[in-house]
């Protein structure tokens, strides 16, 4: 599904044009808006929603839940029973594992969502620790 995005935009008529960026995906096209804003505005939530179903639904909670916990090593999404790490665009839970296309930039779980808009709204919280030895005890 990557390629051209569609967009719109009005010109100085007021008449709604089709705008198409090419190599640009509705994923990306969020992304690039929220970081630009840093904040999350209605539409922003709308498109999250509208590109990602469920998987931004539940993306959009863990943030505003404050689950989206940074670390020296790893950024680390909490779940209702489990705690799952995401490495750039990489998960370690199921959904990823198995349910997702890698190359569609649109399909990413619920986890690597709340990081895209935590890092974007400055909603990552900090611990200035290791990761990788606080699970030992988590």
């Amino acid at each position: 599904m990557g390629g051209a995005q569609k967009s719109s935009r009005s010109d100085r008529t007021g008449f709604v044009c089709r705008v198409v960026t090419p190599g640009v995906n509705a994923a990306d096209e969020w992304r690039a808006e929220l970081a630009e804003r840093g904040e999350l505005t209605p539409e922003i939530v709308a498109r999250i929603l509208d590109v990602h179903g469920e998987r931004g639904k539940r993306a959009l909670e863990a943030v505003s839940e404050g689950r989206v916990k940074g670390y020296n090593d790893f950024t680390v999404v909490v779940g209702y029973s489990e705690e799952y790490v995401v490495e750039g665009e990489g998960c370690t839970c199921k959904d990823a594992e198995y349910n997702l296309d890698g190359d569609d930039p649109t399909q990413r779980c619920w986890h690597v969502l709340a990081v895209d808009i935590a890092e974007r709204v400055g909603e990552v919280e900090a611990h200035d620790m290791w990761y990788s030895e606080v699970r030992e005890f988590v």
